[in-house]
């Protein structure tokens, strides 16, 4: 015999059964199984970089959305145009503090190689690569105190040192540049070569000048790519053109941003086919994203940023192919499964 308190207590309530073990729906024949990374596969031989990401890309969180930018970026190369057997044309953009860490080698051997057909950068992602043809930036922490880097005469940014010297060494270098620019400015006035200086023009003239092959401006400049900055201004570069006032007043070097405009929202509108690659957001996400709606969007993009969408950012805000890690950490991989390799046909 039991007691009514045992009856209540041996009785499962039908709400709990309901709620913990309610069924599923059947899973669509199509669904992708959750896959595991297994090393004895690769027993007796070297892992590569696209065994890593075949490996990966069914892995759930972001491996699977690196996967996925790797499919993207391998169809935007291996795609041609029916008509023309022309290229998909890609916009890279990213970052100047990207350019500061050793993802600028990266950069670089994609405008060396012709991969993409025009870049969109910062201020900053001009001059330092051009100050790192000067100087070196070094590994420090991100736990360097502010004050104390200041006084040393040293810059940080992130978890690396940059000397202020190296600047020091940027200003010697580029007025005379600077200087020379004017000089031919006001000589052609007048003349049916009347030189316009745009950001981009300027970016092409210096890297000539650079004559450096570690950086991305002299491969653009040889390979006659395009690299648009419209906040040239917002750095050390705008800090020496406001000290070349000065020093040439009354005349002054005139760089003409509407021209730029016109020139990549061309390169947009004539796309037959443009695909997105934005490492970070603000000016290089929208500038870019800008001259593709100028042909209704691009056939396809990726986005690599830690931004999210909360707080109404322009890096934040998300398309199906964002992925969302830091970029030194993904971005080499990326390249080496695609760029990197030949595959499909493309060059």
């Amino acid at each position: 015999m039991t007691t009514k308190g045992a009856d209540v207590a041996s009785t499962v309530p039908s709400v709990s059964t309901a709620a913990v073990l309610k069924q599923s729906i059947d899973m669509p024949q199509n669904a992708q199984k959750v896959e595991e990374l297994n090393f004895n596969e690769f027993a007796g031989r070297s892992i590569t970089v696209e065994d890593l990401i075949n490996g990966t890309q069914n892995m759930g969180f972001q491996a699977t959305s690196i996967g996925e930018a790797v499919r993207i970026i391998n169809e935007m190369r291996a795609w041609r145009c029916p008509e023309t057997g022309g290229k998909t044309t890609i916009f890279l953009g990213y970052t100047s503090n990207l350019i500061s860490s050793g993802l600028r080698g990266v950069f670089r051997y994609l405008v060396e190689h012709k991969h993409v057909s025009a870049v969109v950068t910062t201020a900053g992602g001009i001059e330092e690569d051009l100050i790192k043809c000067i100087g070196d930036t070094y590994i420090g922490s991100f736990n360097a105190t502010g004050a104390s880097l200041r006084e040393q005469g040293v810059n940080r940014i992130g978890n690396l040192l940059v000397p202020n010297n190296n600047y020091c060494a940027f200003e010697d270098w580029v007025v005379p540049i600077l200087d020379k620019m004017l000089e031919e400015q006001e000589a052609s006035k007048g003349t049916e070569d009347e030189i316009n200086w745009t950001p981009s023009k300027v970016i092409h003239r210096l890297g000539k000048e650079i004559n450096d092959e570690r950086s991305v401006c002299y491969w653009a400049y040889k390979n006659d790519i395009p690299i648009f900055c419209p906040a040239l201004m917002d750095g050390s570069f705008g800090d020496m053109t406001y000290f070349h006032t000065f020093k040439s007043s009354p005349l002054q070097l005139k760089i003409d941003i509407v021209e730029d405009i016109r020139r990549i929202n061309r390169l947009g509108v004539s796309a037959k086919r443009a695909g997105m690659i934005i490492l970070g957001g603000g000016v290089v996400k929208h500038h870019i994203a800008n001259a593709c709606l100028m042909r209704n969007g691009a056939e396809s993009a990726v986005y690599i940023n830690t931004n999210q969408e909360f707080d109404g950012s322009d890096a934040g805000a998300s398309i199906d192919e964002a992925v969302f890690v830091e970029a030194t950490a993904c971005f080499p991989m990326i390249v080496a499964a695609t760029f990197a390799k030949p595959d499909d046909g493309a060059e």
